[in-house]
This record gives C-alpha cells, structure tokens and sequence, in this order.
C-alpha cells in the first residue's frame, strides 16, 4: 500500500503527464532499446515508428497515475494489456527494467521540475503499478498452459492451407506440428504469429486475429498485405507473410487471447460493423452464431473499398441464403463498375448514423465493431449519438489501442 503522501505526490503530476506523456513515453524507449536491443524481439517495431507504441503506454501512466489511491478501476485496461503481454512474451523479468528506463524518462523530459520527492513517489508507485501487472499477467500464463490443449510461450503450427479471399487478405490455415490439440478459444480473439525474417537482426511478433469459429482442428488468421501509402512503408510482416510462407511452413504461434470477446450468453441480436481486414474477428464471431440452434437477429455490416478488396464474399452470401435470421449490408467506398452491374453493395460512400438506423430497427443490441481507427472513431461516436447503452458497444484495435477521441472523422473504409 502507498502511504498518503505518496498518493498525493503522484496525483499532482498528473496535469504534467497529460502535457508531456508522449514526451516522456518517446524517450523512454529510446533510452530502453538503446540499453536492451533484445527487448526489440518482442515489440512491434512498426508501432514504434508510427508513435502508437508510445501514445498508447502514455495513456496507460497517465490513467495509472490519476487512479493511483484505487487501481481496481483500471483493472479493464490491466487486462486488456496484460492480455497483450501474455501473447507477446513479457515477463516478470521485464518490468524492472521499464520501470528503470520510465524513472530515466521522466527525470530527461522534465529536468528540474522532477523533484527527488516526485521521482521517489514514482519509484513507489511504480512497483505497485507493476505488481498489480505481474499478478495479472502470471494467472494469464498459468490459464494458458494449463487449459486443454494449452502451451507456454510459442508453439510450431504447420500451415496447412492457404487461400486467397480478396486481391489483398489472404488467410492461412494453421495446424500444431505436433499433431496434438488445441486450445479452444472465444469469437474475437487472437493469437501472436513469431515471423523470423532472413537479414533482419530480431525477430517480429504480429497478432491476427482468428477468423473461424472455435472448436476445429486448426487455427485461421487472415491478413491483409499492407502496401505503404503516404510515405509510409508496405508492412513488413504482412508482406513477408503473402510473399514467402507457403504451405506446409512452419510458423510459431502463442495461445488464443484478447478481452474484445463475443457474449455467447447475451439473448441481444447482434450487430457485426466491420471495416477493412477488421471483418477477421467478425468472422468468427458470424460463423460462431449461426452454429447455435438459436434464432436471435444477426446484422452483419461491412465497409470496403470495393468488391475486389472484400474478403468472405461468398461465405457470407451463402450464410444469409440459409439463416433466415441473418442479414448482411456492405458499404463501398469506391464501387467498381462490376460492383455496380452486380448490385453487390447496399451503400456509396462511408458508413453514417442515419443508414446504420435504417437498416438496424433497434438499438437495443450487441454492437461488436472493429476497423481502422478512424472507422472505429466515427462507429463509436454514432453509437453514442444513438444513446446506446455502454455495455452494448464492444470493439478492438489492431495494435496499441488509443483513445477513441470525440472528432467528426469520416469513416474510412481500409
């Protein structure tokens, strides 16, 4: 427990986190890499340049520092980042080396203005903070091993198939090398795929989520080939993922995770928004529902680029011919003239509040989303435009989750 003093010291520096935490964030992983390079085995690298890496770990010691007299309201956000860390491979052995590098970073950004007495506050709650992560975390690898036909960090899976589901999402059916079972796993999950490039100096962790429903004799991720646009290189991993993993490779995988999960007890009808390669765990979840014997409502909502870009076309078609209770609406952005002669999508343009009302009746559902941030932006703020209850609306980021702020951002459809 911290002693009051210590509470109080922390609380009055978090104006100064609000203003410089991003700051403080950049140079501490500087600072760490610089010190332990092996670290840069288990971070994404491409986060790291793109910033989100950083404003992401902000977010978290700004929310640490401004609920440190009780830590139990963040509990969510441990679990969501422990859950993270599991998958990854962050161990115990670990946080007294960021925590070494965080004191750094904060002294090097606000010089004088970190006092002994705040830097000796931050020392203390640091090793709460870190405890509470630890504690978390250990029961998370503990869950993970233990499970029927669970493992601890990385294990060999073959890829046994490997299709092509639009010009640029490729999905990769994965089975253990070892021939033994696998962990089941919740509708929105996700496991961490290890990828040793030749020439590169570490190696690179990605997390795809799973596209099929549990319960089979294999895994499946789909991901997308991110080509680089607006100066920004194509994705290295992804590449190398299309490009050089065939059938019949091996790749290492880490067990199921993640806490954005389908609610398989609800009675709400669900309503699945997906943007992009976000349709992944939509996937799972929309395949997971129609095997149920219940008829509950199924909305299924998905914005592309065009018909071409759109990944389970026909799978989808096919589950709406033959769940009555299942509708599915696409939006393109960019419809090709086949789109067009083929009437193949219910909207132009981007996905908006007023056409959401339209072709959901009521608001009174499950909504689970995911896409690209500015598609999830603009998804969340309709919903709470729409007054939909908070425990209703459910969503994932792909990498460092940031703060959905209260823009007007259009949708962005990949």
């Amino acid at each position: 427990m911290l002693e009051q003093k210590t509470i109080d010291v922390i609380k009055s520096t978090v104006p100064v986190l609000e203003e410089f935490g991003e700051a403080i964030t950049t140079r501490f992983y500087t600072m760490m890499f610089d010190n332990h390079p092996e670290l840069l085995n288990i971070f994404n690298h491409a986060n790291q340049k793109q910033g989100r890496q950083q404003q992401a770990l902000a977010s978290a010691v700004y929310a640490a520092a401004a609920n440190i007299d009780n830590l139990e309201s963040i509990l969510p956000v441990v679990n969501q980042i422990g859950e993270k860390h599991r998958s990854l491979g962050v161990k115990p052995e670990h946080y007294p080396i960021v925590g070494k590098h965080l004191l750094m970073a904060i002294q090097d950004v606000l010089g004088e203005a970190a006092t002994p007495e705040i830097m000796g506050a931050w020392e203390k709650a640091y090793g709460v903070i870190a405890d509470v992560f630890i504690q978390v975390e250990n029961k998370m690898y503990d869950d993970a091993e233990k499970q029927a036909g669970g493992w601890s960090g990385f294990r060999n899976f073959t890829v046994a198939k490997k299709v092509k589901e639009s010009d640029v999402i490729t999905s990769f059916y994965l089975k253990p090398e070892d021939n033994e079972p696998i962990a089941s796993f919740r509708p929105g999950q996700y496991i961490s795929v290890q990828i040793t490039i030749p020439g590169e100096d570490y190696t690179h962790i990605r997390q795809y989520s799973l596209s099929d429903a549990p319960g089979k004799d294999y895994y499946r991720i789909s991901v997308k080939k991110e080509t680089g646009i607006a100066g920004k290189p194509d994705g290295k991993v992804s590449t190398y993922l299309h490009e050089n993993i065939h059938e019949g490779d091996v790749l290492p995988l880490s067990a199921p995770a993640g806490d954005f999960v389908l609610d398989e007890t609800s009675n709400h009808p669900a309503v699945l928004i997906s943007g992009g390669v976000g349709i992944t765990p939509l996937m799972s979840m929309l395949n997971t529902l129609v095997q149920k014997e219940e008829n509950h409502d199924i909305t299924f909502v998905h914005a592309a680029q065009n018909g071409s870009m759109q990944a389970f076309t026909e799978h989808i078609d096919t589950i709406v011919n033959e769940h009555p209770h299942v509708r599915a609406f696409t939006c393109y952005e960019k419809p090709t003239e086949s789109d067009r002669r083929n009437n193949s999508f219910a909207k132009e343009g981007y996905i908006d509040l007023a056409w959401l009302k339209q072709i959901v009746s009521s608001k009174d559902v499950n909504f689970y989303f995911c896409g690209p941030v500015p598609f999830m932006k603009t998804v969340k703020h309709a919903l709470e435009d729409w007054n939909v209850p908070t425990e209703q609306i459910h969503f994932e980021f792909f990498g460092p989750a940031v703060e959905l702020e209260r823009d007007r951002e259009s949708i962005q459809s990949s």
